[in-house]
């Protein structure tokens, strides 16, 4: 059971998550529940209690939307999808502090808490989008309370906007990753 800080954040980033992509009319994929529901996977992985992906089923599965465009992946690794797939990719960060904290209240083991937030401390998402992207279409932003989710969604917007202007051939990709914090890969149109 999630504690009622941790169940108002998450509605809340979800709630900004919903309101973006009504805003954009694209359409949102939780990469995990994909997953899931399609079978995108080798197994469970006990230690951490998470699916083992399986990176090239997800891609075969989606690379038909994701060349239509319009899409949001929700998800906290990049560094395997098609770089063609985006024009925007999103870095979402978090406070170790508020990350540990986050975890902690919906319940994961200390293993996992403690790779989570290793993984921010080394910023391995962070090195991902700059590796796997160019910097023109990526942004690294902070995602630990209400009032920057609903300055992120506005950053994203103008940079959708942007993208939108200059692009010739109206579709394209916005790519959202995670670092800890919670966030996703979108493909705009």
């Amino acid at each position: 059971p999630l504690s009622p800080q941790v169940a108002q954040h998450r509605a809340a980033a979800e709630l900004s998550l919903l309101a973006f992509c009504n805003s954009t009319g694209m359409e949102h994929i939780n990469v995990g529940e994909f997953v899931s529901a399609n079978g995108l996977h080798s197994g469970r992985d006990e230690e951490f209690d998470c699916f083992i992906l399986d990176e090239d089923k997800l891609c075969d599965a989606l690379e038909d939307g994701m060349s239509a465009g319009g899409k949001v992946l929700d998800h906290h690794s990049c560094d395997f999808y098609p770089e063609r797939w985006f024009d925007v990719v999103v870095c979402l960060q978090t406070d170790n502090t508020v990350l540990y904290d986050r975890l902690a209240a919906r319940g994961y083991s200390q293993t996992k808490i403690t790779e989570n937030v290793d993984c921010e401390i080394m910023q391995e998402v962070v090195q991902d989008v700059r590796e796997f992207y160019q910097d023109e279409v990526t942004l690294v932003l902070q995602s630990d309370t209400e009032e920057q989710q609903q300055r992120n969604i506005e950053t994203i917007l103008q940079r959708i906007q942007q993208w939108s202007a200059g692009a010739s051939n109206g579709s394209g990709a916005a790519a959202v990753g995670s670092s800890g914090g919670g966030g996703g890969l979108a493909k705009a149109a």
